[in-house]
């Protein structure tokens, strides 16, 4: 997807809290081939002699990686980048548990990553064989990820959840910038709900004012009870459709992720999809999700030398740079967030006080009887009729 040029003010009023602006100089066809291959070289990968140089498999979310930089790695190093994707750690780790092989690098939530750990799914990662990730991490967003360690992961790119909307559909008067809206009778059979667990159940738990990462059975047990009360105004639960559907009007109100909301609000002019000021995103008051996608390594990776050329490579900040004003969301990439056009850095990294709305999802590898619960609550809710 290329990024549409947009006044920065013009898209400032319609992300509200959150945005996208890209660069003057984002367009198709930009070169990290040289890049590419400092990376490669700085992570200790040597080429195979002659014949097929062969793949690296990505699993991630969908429209996450700009081509651009897949494109360059390509180039650079004489393979093929292999990118499949899910709508939701659940779907992911599923497929892992089931059996699902042949991966290099996959994406999870960080909350996520230490069950995987834990089921044998990932390995830990030798950081001498990243050099650019320590130095180019920006420590303003440590308290946004969960280990700082980086035993088995590095950061790869923060989302936050709200809701996508559009404008001239919410009723007057009504707060979209709260967990409230989702109740509203003028949105019955408008809204899309994330298909996610975590998401919807913490939710509900926000706006009760409880932790997202409550243990609490009783308040799981509310927030149940209050995601059923909005379930009634709910046309369905999905990860990914919301995009297009509050973009062509039969969803008025998606619930979703900052960098999907971004992407459609900023448009694609190329592809006819121009940007839409009708459509903005808000991050409720009561408290929003934060959750950091990783990069990790998987267990038995076919090719674990092109793993580590890449993610060193994503953390080069002229490659992170242009990743960021394609996902429109941040790489926590010092040099890369350094390099952005100022308008666009203000629009996509949230300020202080907007962070401490902010709730970061942690995983209950831990604790499975609490990770049983939300399991429980979750088949509850999607097995109730509430119309």
């Amino acid at each position: 997807m290329t990024k549409t040029k947009t006044a920065a003010a013009a898209l400032a009023s319609a992300l509200l809290a959150t945005g996208c602006s890209p660069s003057a100089d984002t367009t198709e066809g930009i070169d990290l081939s040289a890049q590419a291959r400092a990376a490669a070289e700085s992570s200790g990968y040597v080429p195979p002699n002659g014949g097929e140089k062969g793949e690296l498999h990505v699993y991630t979310w969908c429209d996450y990686i700009a081509p651009d930089v897949l494109a360059s790695f390509e180039k650079a190093l004489g393979v093929r980048v292999i990118v499949d994707t899910f709508d939701s750690n659940e779907a992911m780790y599923a497929k892992l548990k089931a059996g699902g092989t042949g991966y290099d690098i996959l994406m999870p939530s960080s909350y996520q990553v230490a069950q995987m750990a834990k089921d044998g799914l990932i390995e830990k990662l030798d950081h001498a064989k990243l050099p650019n990730v320590r130095k180019n991490f920006d420590p303003a967003f440590t308290t946004q990820i969960i280990d700082p360690t980086f035993a088995y992961n590095v950061p790869y790119a923060v989302t936050y959840t709200g809701f996508m909307y559009l404008k001239d559909k919410i009723p007057a008067g009504a707060d979209v910038a709260s967990w409230a809206i989702l109740g509203n009778p003028a949105l019955k059979s408008r809204i899309t709900f994330l298909d996610d667990i975590r998401e919807v159940i913490g939710a509900g738990l926000m706006y009760l004012g409880h932790s997202v990462n409550s243990t609490d059975p009783k308040e799981i047990d509310s927030a149940v009870e209050q995601v059923l009360k909005w379930k009634v105004n709910s046309r369905k639960f999905d990860g990914e459709s919301y995009k297009t559907e509050v973009a062509d009007g039969s969803s008025w109100l998606g619930h979703g992720y900052s960098t999907d909301a971004t992407q459609v609000i900023v448009g694609d002019e190329e592809a006819g999809a121009p940007p839409r000021e009708d459509i903005g995103f808000a991050l409720p008051k009561e408290g929003y999700s934060i959750a950091f996608d990783e990069m990790v390594v998987a267990k038995n990776a076919p090719r674990r030398d092109l793993a580590y050329a890449f993610i060193n490579y994503i953390y080069d900040g002229v490659v992170a740079k242009v990743n960021m004003e394609y996902i429109c969301g941040p790489n926590p990439v010092k040099p890369g967030i350094e390099a952005l056009d100022p308008d666009y850095r203000a629009l996509i990294v949230l300020d202080g006080e907007t962070i401490k709305r902010g709730q970061v999802i942690r995983g209950f590898d831990a604790q499975p009887e609490v990770m049983e619960l939300y399991n429980k609550a979750w088949d509850r809710i999607k097995a109730t009729d509430a119309r």
